[in-house]
């Protein structure tokens, strides 16, 4: 965006598509303002503008513009609260002459979303909460996008075919606001279509996501919806197999046995002759296994393609290979570099975040890293590949 058309947005004290600030101690504020801007509810199809260090007048503030101020706006990216994963470019600009935080919020390709599970939106130059009708308005526009493959119905599925009572019961508390349930005026169909679960059509039929998400049977309807395990006595595939176990259903249950089995298969050696204290380390960090398998699930494509998750666990490592080589701004080159992230099923992102799977987006590789290093383990190999990104664990010596 031209400093000239920030300077009149700046100035333009009635603008719904204008939020100023004085400094960004209210997180709060700010996220909810980045929530309204790209929920877009006026319709504009225009970025919708923070401006911190300017006051309500649009007057400079004097604010001291630092690199740890920005850091911390683009941290309201990828801190999980805001769902989904909202598209903002965070910047130093000179504006009117006086320096400020400028963050430029596209407005979504798939709303409503929420911020703490409330939808926000502009009304005017003021925000609020979405009611019940303005959040049909927001799904209702999806209906005119070019949706990712996420988002696309299963055409040959209904709603009997998702697991409603899972829906109602655990995954709506863990992703709305008691208050906005507590109003309990949307129907089934709304929430589903709310939550991109189901499509906004008549009849109604489920997403891929909300397939993926709740579906009772999800690899009927996607192939390759599961994760193949196959544990091999040796350091090679034509060595004898041990143990092989294909798990699929919904997400959630996908990851929660995917943990008892990894849980099953770590060992754990004792250390009873270096120390006056017993010592315990297992030949693998189960916090790092979970974190590759669980980004595995959440980047890889699943249009155009059969193939599963496939975790191979050998007598010397293991590796974890997942459809789909890097996305978006991620290449080969710069994979794993800190700070560069993108989302290919960013709304498959938003699910694992509210089944509790993810709770920070965009710090799996560093964490990784760092269970394996405080157990021992050399670090994490990765191969990437235009169709593949396999990653590979080494067992302690």
């Amino acid at each position: 965006m031209e400093d000239r058309e920030l300077e009149t947005l700046l100035k333009d004290i009635e603008s719904d598509r204008v939020e100023r600030t004085e400094t960004a101690k209210n997180g709060d504020k700010i996220a909810q303002a980045i929530c309204a801007f790209a929920n877009d509810l006026p319709g504009h199809a225009q970025d919708g503008v923070l401006f911190i260090g300017a006051r309500d007048d649009g007057t400079c503030a004097g604010t001291p513009i630092t690199d740890e101020l920005l850091r911390n706006l683009g941290g309201f990216r990828g801190d999980g609260n805001i769902q989904p994963i909202p598209s903002m470019i965070v910047q130093k600009r000179s504006v009117g002459g006086c320096e400020m935080a400028v963050v430029l919020v596209h407005p979504s390709d798939a709303p409503p979303v929420r911020y703490k599970g409330r939808v926000w939106i502009r009304v005017g130059p003021r925000r609020a909460i979405a009611t019940p009708e303005e959040e049909r308005r927001l799904s209702e526009r999806r209906r005119y996008r070019d949706l990712p493959f996420e988002l696309q119905p299963v055409a040959q599925a209904t709603l009997d075919d998702l697991d409603l009572e899972f829906f109602d019961k655990s995954y709506l508390p863990s992703s709305i606001a008691a208050d906005i349930l507590a109003q309990n005026e949307r129907t089934l169909d709304q929430q589903l279509a709310s939550l991109r679960f189901a499509t906004v059509a008549t009849p109604p039929v489920p997403t891929v996501v909300g397939m993926l998400a709740i579906g009772k049977d999800p690899e009927e309807f996607i192939g390759g919806a599961y994760i193949q395990f196959l544990r091999i006595d040796g350091s090679g595939l034509a060595d004898p197999i041990r143990d092989e176990k294909r798990i699929t259903g919904p997400l959630g249950e996908v990851l929660r046995m995917a943990d008892e089995v990894f849980t099953a298969n770590i060992s754990v050696a004792v250390d009873v002759t270096s120390g006056s204290i017993e010592q315990r380390r297992p030949d693998y960090p189960l916090a790092a296994l979970q974190q590759v398998v669980r980004n595995a699930v959440m980047h890889r494509t699943y249009e155009g393609t059969n193939a599963p998750v496939r975790v191979t666990w050998f007598s010397d490592r293991i590796e974890i290979l997942s459809p789909g080589g890097p996305f978006g701004q991620v290449t080969i080159e710069n994979f794993g570099s800190p700070g560069v992230t993108d989302y290919r099923n960013r709304h498959l992102a938003e699910v694992l975040h509210g089944l509790g799977y993810v709770q920070r987006f965009g710090v799996g590789i560093a964490l990784t890293r760092q269970a394996m290093e405080r157990n021992g383990n050399p670090p994490p190999q990765f191969d990437l590949t235009p169709t593949h990104v396999q990653v590979t664990l080494r067992r302690t010596a």
